[in-house]
């Protein structure tokens, strides 16, 4: 799905690529990086993990302009990073704060500068990115602050993005941020991974952070695009990291996470018609769903053997792979997807999993039945402000006959869509019935 990546070997003359470049290295490449680089400088130097991280995409910005971008970009911003840590190195004052483990790990600091190229190595990137993922969430750290981090450092998130994904301000974010940051200095908290209960323990905020960054590609907030294919991409290696490490005893959740992105990312190339304008549902043409991904996603289902608890994950991929292994919308089966969303709400009762359960509810009981439903969270400050809410309930009210109701709503769900293509579908839904209202 990538259209660059590390191992890309095309040289692209085009200046107009480079900001779209540099973009998407930074969604793919500045978590690795800032892994690496707070490996090397010790937790306690994370700001100055993430401002070399951000020297090194400026420096690229301004000398591709005028050289041209090599030919293989991602290498290129490694070396450079590489560069400007051992500069840092050269500093006493960072030297003598250089990290006791890094240091072993380097096995050549003394009075010479440390090799640092084993450090960029493909393998230690991966158990790089898996102890920042777990120093992230330490108990130091308030638990919303722990995801907002993780997102920041090694998901590349903007904090409006990141604001968007917890429903709050981006002011509140950027409090958590600096909350986050001044206790591992604190903490003096060290680049390792925990064991036992305490990985455990973790493990919980680590996944929220990973479904989040996973719906912002799925469901992007804003720009153009409505699928962001590198953060879905990006979701999913991350969660084959945890589960493919034999540190992690019960992996329960995080195998039903990754079948739920991997069912939902099988759909992708059918979510868009030839145009790029959305298809629900009901509409796309099942035989562009990704078969092995489907297949993929129920292997991972069945590795899930008497889970202690249940998660909103176990319950999301379950219905899921309903909607995945239906031959076409009419075979869908409702009444279990309904009853998976009963389930789902006593342990996540929010707004959003209830708007998602009246739609399941409208097949099972009718429309009447969800839209009494939609009328118990209508007050909510969120749905006020989320657009789906009235796209739904235009679509109810379409079906109840209440036309001047639906138009209304469509409106305000217009009103409210965040991407233009998400607007076009919704004045596509509302001018089937809009002339009739109007007499024309």
């Amino acid at each position: 799905m990538s259209t660059f990546g590390r191992g890309n070997s095309d040289r692209l003359a085009e200046p107009s690529q480079i900001p779209a470049l540099i973009d998407h290295l930074f969604r793919v490449e500045s978590g690795k990086l800032v892994a690496v680089l707070t490996r090397i400088f010790g937790p306690h130097q994370l700001e100055l993990a993430e401002d070399v991280v951000q020297d090194t995409l400026l420096e690229a910005m301004q000398t591709w302009h005028y050289k041209g971008i090599p030919q293989n970009p991602g290498a290129w911003l490694y070396t450079v990073a590489k560069n400007k840590s051992l500069n840092i190195l050269r500093r006493d004052h960072y030297r003598k704060k250089f990290d006791a483990d890094a240091r072993h790990s380097a096995k050549t600091f003394s009075q010479e500068l440390p090799d640092l190229d084993h450090f960029f190595s493909a393998e230690e990137i991966k158990d790089d990115l898996l102890r920042m993922m777990f120093v992230c969430c330490h108990p130091a750290i308030s638990p919303d602050s722990q995801v907002s981090l993780i997102l920041k450092t090694l998901c590349g998130f903007s904090i409006p993005e990141i604001a968007h994904a917890f429903l709050s301000t981006e002011e509140n974010i950027h409090k958590r941020l600096v909350r986050a940051r001044k206790k591992i200095r604190e903490a003096n908290l060290r680049f390792e991974m925990p064991g036992g209960d305490v990985l455990q323990q973790r493990l919980d905020a680590v996944l929220q952070a990973i479904y989040l960054l996973f719906n912002e590609g799925y469901s992007a907030s804003s720009g153009d695009q409505l699928i962001r294919f590198e953060l879905c991409e990006e979701a999913i290696r991350l969660a084959e990291l945890l589960a493919g490490h034999p540190g992690i005893g019960n992996r329960s959740n995080v195998f039903a996470l990754e079948a739920l992105m991997l069912f939902n990312t099988s759909r992708f190339h059918a979510r868009l018609d030839s145009l790029g304008k959305i298809l629900s549902m009901a509409e796309q043409d099942r035989s562009l769903w990704n078969k092995s991904l489907i297949q993929k996603g129920i292997y991972y289902i069945s590795k899930i053997e008497n889970p202690e608890t249940i998660s909103v994950y176990h319950i999301l991929a379950a219905i899921s792979c309903h909607h995945c292994s239906s031959p076409d919308f009419a075979s869908t089966d409702w009444k279990s997807i309904l009853e998976l969303y009963n389930n789902l709400i006593l342990i996540d009762g929010s707004p959003v999993a209830r708007l998602n359960r009246a739609i399941a509810l409208s097949r099972v009981q009718g429309a009447p039945a969800a839209l009494e439903e939609l009328d118990k969270i209508k007050d909510d400050s969120f749905m006020a402000s989320y657009y789906l809410f009235f796209a739904t309930q235009a679509e109810l009210f379409l079906e109840t006959g209440q036309l001047e109701r639906a138009l209304g709503s469509y409106a305000r769900a217009i009103e409210l869509a965040p991407l233009r293509m998400e607007k076009e579908l919704l004045e596509k839904k509302m001018s089937r019935f809009d002339a009739s209202i109007s007499g024309t």
